[in-house]
């Protein structure tokens, strides 16, 4: 770690502690996430091991970049490029009543297709998608983050832990307890996530009604010639 310097605290779970760093050398911005080691006995966890071992692997302008790892003493730091926020953040930045704009969440939805189409083809299910690990640069770019609960799979699909994706992302058959999955519950996360940003304010409290919902401007272009006529007329 003597080449980097932590500026600040900027993130905290079960796996350890995540700081916004620089590279003493270039200048260069980082994000430092310090892994939590329970005991000398037990030895690096199993999701520090998966995240490590599939970002080798899947390098892509979608997915966060891992810079290196670092092992020091009893401590294990894993040194990522730095993005400015995470997309809960900016959904929480905004104002109670205003929604993203069309073509934002429509880039948005898009690049994080294109991260995990790009996992899928790789045999490789993300299972943890959700706003916080979503990572947004100033330039509009968005990137898959978090690949701790990350794991490669194989045809025939194996048996794999239902206790996976935060519970409101989770597919179904994860929440009905299935054992047997793949790609789907990485596509349903990915459906929760675009309803969020096309059409859901993120306070529950204030979300908008069906009726605003089946008005939203999100909608406007859809060819409804070919649709039922027998629609609720009061909307």
């Amino acid at each position: 770690m003597d080449n980097y310097i932590k500026v600040e605290k900027i993130g905290e779970g079960t796996y350890g502690v995540v700081f916004k760093g620089k590279n003493k050398k270039t200048g260069q911005l980082v994000a430092i996430k310090k892994i939590r080691m329970e005991s000398d006995e037990e030895g690096i966890p199993s999701t520090a091991i998966r995240e490590i071992s599939l970002l080798k692997e899947l390098v892509h302008p979608n997915i966060v970049g891992l810079q290196e790892v670092l092992m020091e003493e009893n401590r294990l730091y894993l040194i990522f490029e730095f993005l400015t926020m995470d997309l809960k953040k900016y959904l929480d930045q905004l104002d109670d009543v205003k929604m993203l704009d069309v073509q934002i969440v429509k880039s948005y939805v898009f690049q994080i297709l294109q991260a995990i189409l790009f996992c899928h083809k790789r045999r490789v299910l993300h299972r943890d998608l959700k706003p916080q690990n979503l990572l947004i640069a100033s330039n509009g770019v968005i990137k898959v983050a978090d690949f701790g609960l990350g794991r490669a799979f194989g045809i025939p699909i194996r048996v794999y832990t239902h206790e996976v994706v935060t519970l409101w992302y989770r597919a179904p058959e994860v929440l009905l307890g299935a054992t047997r999955y793949s790609c789907p519950v990485d596509i349903w996360s990915i459906g929760c996530i675009f309803a969020e940003l096309s059409m859901f304010i993120y306070n529950p409290v204030k979300r908008i009604s069906a009726r605003d919902a089946v008005k939203h401007k999100y909608f406007d272009d859809l060819d409804r010639t070919k649709l039922p006529s027998s629609y609720d007329d009061d909307i």
